[in-house]
């Protein structure tokens, strides 16, 4: 068991062809289940739209950022390469629970 497996944060990686090769279990519980070896862009998991931004991301090795809310959860969602050994290997995304009364600071330094 490796330490992210167990973290509240749901992450997710796929190699550069978009295929899943790893979950941890709050990932596994956002996707119904274990899905590794599924590809994010052949699988059927995503609408047209969000399949246009993926390909984006993973042809331009490019980072995104951004909220949504289901139900009373709201989540910060970052997607972003990794690489290995310099070269591009795939996506990660992290999925962060965000809590409604969650402090803002503005530090100046």
């Amino acid at each position: 068991m490796k330490p992210i497996d167990e973290i509240k944060p749901a992450v997710t990686i796929c190699d550069k062809s978009g295929n899943i090769v790893y979950m941890n279990n709050a990932s596994m519980a956002v996707n119904g289940g274990n899905i590794v070896g599924q590809n994010i862009i052949t699988g059927g998991c995503h609408p047209e739209h969000a399949l246009r931004k993926l390909r984006k991301l993973m042809e331009e090795h490019e980072t995104n950022v951004y909220t949504i809310q289901k139900g009373n959860v709201r989540k910060l969602i970052y997607q972003t390469p990794w690489y290995e050994n310099g070269e591009f290997a795939g996506m990660v995304e992290f999925s962060l629970p965000v809590p409604e009364d969650m402090p803002h600071y503005v530090r100046n330094l």
